[in-house]
């Protein structure tokens, strides 16, 4: 390795220099490319995912539903009751394992093709583009004095930034009560005041994330690009830039001088500046800005076909790769390390153990609650009886009627009805009364069970035990 070269080569650290400097404008220059092809694919799908959603029924019913007033989770057909915050708690564990693999494997993927704040980023930049022009055309106009031209570019500019905002912030509330429901009142104009508040807050939020905030939100804002060295290690995949094979850099000319000092592959075009949605220079090494986006790759593979040299002077490698120069299949092997492993072995883990829960699940239950006014009381029939309400909820999307038994005490039985009726994802309570001869159990406390079956559905049960007071 030259002299040159050894002196370009620059630590992958996270580089904290300038965190706190005036923010300068980032123009970002458009790129085509494999990697943008993905990027914009993800947009698709993810967008496709939210605004379609919350407008698809299922089982006469929003597919899904975040019901708040209700409090009721409809997701695709089930129903999740307070009850089943055990379920939300699992899904930020594999949420939070899944990050921690994708992030072990290949850095920050998440945030460079999937995260909110660049899928809207993305879509704002390109209603920018399509309005202003490309990099230079918008320099040029904000450079300029307000005139009639530049008022009505920036004007139709911001009114659709406030067009998709206002759609967005309306669809997420429409994930947290029905949607037509709420598409009727704003037609109406009866919409109330905490719903127009909540859809205006989302829209506001939305148009300055990524109207203006942009980088600033992964620069400041956001966490993840703070705790993000932690949990990389020299074997993860980031995006690099190979000094070897691109310094010296400069220009080439085609009447150079022979005894000239050999030039390195990068011409110092500086587009993957200029492609970098946070303003960054992947040749400096990585940087905590670095969302792993891969636009810089595009561009730079775009250059290199240009003047006619190899692709990959910017790629997707490791450190250890470039320092040890990895094959292709090296780094693969070098993926597949401990940790990794065993992040996806607990990932998977819980996935199916959760799978099989949510499987296995009995749509059904039930809360006992003694009545307080009275420990028991004597029937007509000279027997004591303990009054009990019993909740029955129905987390099936279908009415189900229920058989209630109680046992434990030797001749215990039921007085009144013994059969409720639910309708589907709703809840009941009954008044139960539990009656026993004198003396057929210890006098105070005695455990009794009582056993709630759906008819013609032997799966759907529960058996929950309470206590029967004795004399």
């Amino acid at each position: 390795m030259s002299n040159e070269v050894k002196k370009a080569v620059k630590p992958i650290v996270i580089n904290t220099d300038g965190l706190y400097e005036k923010r300068k404008k980032v123009y970002v220059r458009s790129v085509k490319g494999f990697f943008d092809k993905w990027r914009w694919a993800l947009v698709f799908i993810t967008q496709a995912w939210f605004y379609g959603m919350c407008w698809i029924d299922w089982g006469g019913r929003q597919a899904v539903l975040f019901h708040l007033v209700e409090r009721k989770f409809y997701i695709l057909g089930m129903v999740f009751w307070p009850q089943d915050a055990i379920y939300l708690a699992i899904l930020l564990v594999i949420s939070a394992y899944a990050l921690f693999l994708v992030t072990a494997i290949g850095g920050r993927l998440f945030c460079g093709y999937a995260c909110p704040q660049t899928v809207y980023t993305e879509i704002f930049m390109w209603i920018e583009r399509k309005i202003e022009g490309e990099r230079p055309a918008r320099m040029k106009l904000d450079a300029q004095p307000m005139s009639t031209r530049k008022f009505w570019l920036k004007f139709a500019k911001h009114a659709s930034w406030a067009v998709v905002a206002l759609w967005t912030g309306f669809t997420f509330v429409g994930y947290f009560t029905p949607i037509k429901e709420l598409a009727h009142s704003i037609l109406t104009l009866s919409l109330d005041g905490w719903g127009l508040f909540w859809v205006l807050f989302y829209s506001v939020f939305l148009y300055m994330m990524a109207g203006f905030m942009r980088e600033q939100m992964c620069k400041y804002l956001c966490p993840y690009a703070r705790f993000q060295g932690v949990m990389f290690d020299p074997d993860t995949l980031i995006i690099t830039y190979d000094p070897e094979r691109g310094e010296p850099r400069g220009l080439r000319k085609k009447n150079a001088d022979p005894e000239a000092p050999k030039l390195g592959d990068c011409i110092d075009c500086n587009i993957c500046v200029q492609v970098c949605p946070t303003g960054i220079d992947i040749r400096d090494g990585l940087q905590l800005e670095c969302i792993a986006c891969a636009a810089c790759i595009d561009a730079c593979d775009e250059v290199m076909d240009k003047v006619g040299t190899p692709r990959g002077l910017i790629r997707y490698s490791t450190e250890n790769a470039l320092a040890k120069r990895y094959s292709a299949r090296d780094i693969l092997k070098h993926l597949l390390r401990p940790r990794t492993l065993l992040y996806s072995s607990i990932l998977l883990a819980i996935i199916v153990a959760a799978t099989w829960s949510l499987a296995t699940r009995i749509p059904l239950k039930v809360d006992i609650l003694r009545d307080r006014s009275a420990l028991y009381r004597v029937g007509d029939d000279e027997r004591i009886e303990n009054v009990f309400t019993l909740r029955v909820m129905n987390t099936d999307e279908a009415a189900h009627r229920y058989s209630i038994n109680v046992s434990g005490i030797d001749g215990i039985d039921l007085v009144g009805e013994r059969i409720v009726e639910v309708p589907a994802a709703s809840n009941k309570s009954f008044l139960v009364v539990a009656a026993v001869e004198e003396g057929a159990a210890p006098k105070g406390s005695n455990k009794i069970l009582f056993d709630i079956q759906a008819m013609n559905h032997d799966t759907i049960a529960v058996h929950e035990k309470t206590t029967f007071f004795m004399p």
